[in-house]
């Protein structure tokens, strides 16, 4: 008689047994950061420094935690990141993790450098909400047809990525010698006749590219990597229809600061004309509440996804998320907020 295997039961158990089933070549991938990840620890490190600071006797009720962002709405203010590769960490790929999202109610954005095509992701997840994830191209037709698949594919937002105008070294990966996929696997979304292009990372994409873009496509554009406050302001004049403050995981360039501790900053220049989104070094629901208090609107958490998926496939990654959806409506109760809206600053407290 066959029995279901056990999962791990917190986020570290995940990546500990991720750790153990991964190649570790693509373990190191997968978790390593730019130079000498100084970026990669402080964006957990920020969290720590944070305590929350509840209120009582508020009955505030049951916690909702249902979010409306432009790209569609999601039963919880943690969505899935755009992370590239996943059948490295399991068969199914990308297949699974939108599954998974799809049973947690929330939105996956599906990397450009994913190894299953964005229609092939949506067909296996109907009842799934994809934003697509973009690297704006130098070959801006090329740019369209990646966005026209996007688009015919069901996908409801495209989360554009500036914060890499170059790649950053990721010294793991050279320890390695990790340079290329293994044989069978390829980034689908890069498919070009019979042909696969590589991701053209270059410093001459600027605002005009983003306007180009926006006459493109009817989606809304979400600007994935904005971390200066000065970069706010000409965002949502150039169309953005929400800014995701995100270090790239600590990938690019090395000793930026923790993607929390801009969000307020970011959240103050922003000043309420579009919604501010996180990620970077979400672990815990006590993580999403506290984001939340100082301004996201929701976050998004990679690692931990991936963690999931390798552990233990479409399962493990809804194991994940169920986790993070059950710990934050329990934050939500301790800390007396009916939902993410009753959060504010004065509900954290730096502790050092």
């Amino acid at each position: 008689m066959s029995t279901v295997p056990r999962l791990p039961a917190t986020p570290r158990e995940f990546e500990e047994e991720a750790r153990a089933r991964l190649d570790p070549a693509h373990y190191d991938y997968f978790a390593g950061g730019a130079g000498d990840e100084v970026t990669l620890r402080a964006n957990e490190a920020a969290f720590r420094r944070l305590a929350l600071l509840p209120r009582v006797l508020r009955g505030a009720g049951e916690p909702r935690t249902e979010v409306a962002l432009p790209g569609g709405r999601a039963g919880m203010p943690v969505l899935v990141a755009p992370t590239a590769f996943h059948r490295l960490a399991d068969p199914e790929g990308e297949r699974a993790t939108a599954r998974a999202a799809a049973a947690n109610e929330t939105i996956m954005m599906v990397s450009m450098a994913g190894t299953v095509g964005v229609e092939d992701v949506a067909a296996a997840a109907p009842e799934a909400v994809l934003w697509f994830q973009l690297y704006i191209q130098p070959d801006m037709p090329f740019t369209e047809t990646v966005v026209r698949r996007a688009e015919a594919a069901g996908c409801a937002a495209l989360v554009v990525t500036v914060d890499s105008p170059a790649r950053g070294v990721r010294e793991r990966e050279l320890a390695h010698g990790f340079h290329d996929l293994p044989d069978g696997l390829c980034c689908e979304n890069l498919r070009d006749g019979a042909a696969v292009r590589p991701i053209v990372m270059s410093p001459d994409i600027g605002w005009e590219h983003i306007d180009r873009l926006r006459r493109m496509t009817d989606l809304p554009i979400v600007l994935k990597g904005i971390m200066n406050p000065a970069d706010v302001r000409p965002a949502i004049e150039h169309g953005a229809a929400a800014l995701l403050v995100s270090n790239h995981g600590g990938r690019q360039l090395d000793t930026l600061p923790a993607t929390l501790d801009m969000l307020p900053p970011v959240v103050a220049a922003a000043d309420g004309a579009v919604p501010v989104l996180l990620d970077g070094g979400v672990r815990r629901g006590t993580d999403v509440v506290k984001a939340l208090a100082l301004g996201a609107a929701a976050v998004a958490v990679g690692r931990p996804v991936l963690w999931g998926l390798a552990a233990g496939g479409e399962r493990g990654a809804a194991r994940v998320l169920a986790m993070l959806r059950a710990e934050v409506r329990e934050a939500l109760a301790l800390c007396g907020c009916a939902s993410p809206a009753d959060l504010d600053p004065s509900m954290v407290r730096r502790t050092c």
